[in-house]
């Protein structure tokens, strides 16, 4: 008997080719298309993605000759996504949607859906693959880097669990982009030639300051510019008890006050900005751009430096509480006083940087071995053996 597939069928040519390429390889397919997201109010220009994208998903599934249905997820969506996105925001944190939505809608919500059509696996269009191996009699699923090193999706399914890893199932991880659309093109699927979205997770196209504008309100505030040869960074060789207290020395953001910088313009909300953000601040007449080494929500307060080297964008280690400390890899997991050489990243599609892990009691620390620009406390840290992603945390702040 046939294995049955749910393919999430977002109208983009990857999830398009995946359908296809499940067929030919003999699996009963269905597609579903997921609605997250009604209010229009934000999207760019009069394009309505979400309705273009449905009726090209529609057209794919008509062209392969598969089942399709569209599923409503938009309350699920606006509680587990929207409001958390707002909420973290709010307190200074800047969230991963892309990585938050794999996780509770596509691989959760959506999977639940799947399985009780009666599906064996979920399949999706991310660039990346899924190995499994028998370790103590027991089947355990590694999530692997996408064969293409520009398109390597990896890092937004970082807090995946076995379980989901189970039932997942990556097509087109084995093949390059232009490849993708070559096979579109010779089956003639309308999303051939289709460009990328850029939006947020399944949302579609977002204007994210506006976005955040309906529910955060704005604040006049001001923006400082800290020199580069401020005392604040002169950090002294100091001699540290532990190596416990040493990372954690490391991994603390500077606590800027006005008297720190001069004022150098206005801004409209601190909640709207982030660490290592050029874009948006509005203030000329300085050598260098400035980039913004601190938010401060409680004092409203806005904290730029003079270029992309400025010593206020870098740090060597970052922290992550207990809680938020993800192993795919169980058998891999740190245990207290344990410590792991991996590779990592702190952003989607940032070269892979040499780190270790550190467990503690109080959570985990990742020292790099060289200092990293915009640690930004809210986004998600992953951590790479080879080309296997074992894990990620949520980046807190110290």
């Amino acid at each position: 008997m046939k294995k049955r597939v749910v393919v999430g069928l977002s109208g983009g040519v990857d999830s398009s080719v995946a359908a296809y390429l499940l067929k030919e390889q003999g699996y009963e397919v269905i597609g579903l298309f997921m609605k997250n997201w009604h209010d229009d109010s934000v999207t760019i220009s009069n394009e309505c993605p979400w309705l273009e994208d449905s009726n090209d998903a529609l057209m794919v599934a008509d062209k392969l000759g598969i089942p399709f249905q569209t599923v409503d997820l938009s309350e699920q969506y606006k509680e587990r996504i929207v409001d958390y996105m707002f909420n973290e925001y709010e307190n200074g944190r800047t969230p991963n949607p892309d990585v938050l939505c794999n996780r509770e809608i596509k691989f959760d919500v959506f999977m639940k859906i799947a399985l009780e059509l009666g599906a064996d696996f979920v399949a999706t269009g991310h660039y990346c693959r899924k190995q499994t191996q028998i370790i103590d009699g027991k089947e355990v699923h590694s999530l692997m880097a996408g064969v293409d090193p520009n398109k390597d999706q990896s890092y937004f399914l970082c807090q995946l669990s076995q379980e989901q890893l189970s039932k997942a199932l990556f097509p087109i991880g084995d093949l390059l982009k232009p490849k993708v659309r070559e096979i579109a093109a010779e089956n003639d699927l309308i999303t051939a030639e289709k460009k990328d979205s850029q939006g947020l997770c399944f949302i579609g196209k977002v204007r994210l300051p506006e976005f955040l504008q309906q529910q955060l309100k704005p604040k006049a505030g001001l923006i400082y510019e800290v020199s580069k040869d401020h005392p604040v960074f002169n950090k002294e060789e100091k001699k540290y008890n532990s190596l416990e207290e040493q990372l954690f020395a490391e991994s603390t953001s500077i606590k800027y006050t006005p008297e720190t910088g001069k004022k150098v313009g206005n801004h409209n909300g601190a909640h709207y900005y982030t660490n290592g953000q050029r874009k948006g601040l509005n203030v000329g007449g300085t050598v260098e751009p400035l980039f913004i080494i601190a938010t401060d929500v409680n004092e409203n307060a806005i904290y730029t430096g003079q270029g992309s080297f400025h010593p206020g964008l870098f740090r060597k280690s970052l922290f992550v509480k207990p809680e938020e400390i993800h192993f795919i890899r169980e058998d891999l997991a740190l245990k207290n006083g344990e410590s792991m050489e991996v590779m990592a990243r702190i952003r989607y599609r940032q070269p892979l940087q040499k780190a270790t892990l550190y467990k503690f009691e109080s959570g985990m620390y990742v020292q790099f071995d060289e200092p990293q620009s915009a640690i930004t406390e809210g986004q998600f840290v992953s951590w790479h053996l080879g080309e296997e992603l074992i894990g990620s945390g949520v980046i807190s702040k110290l």
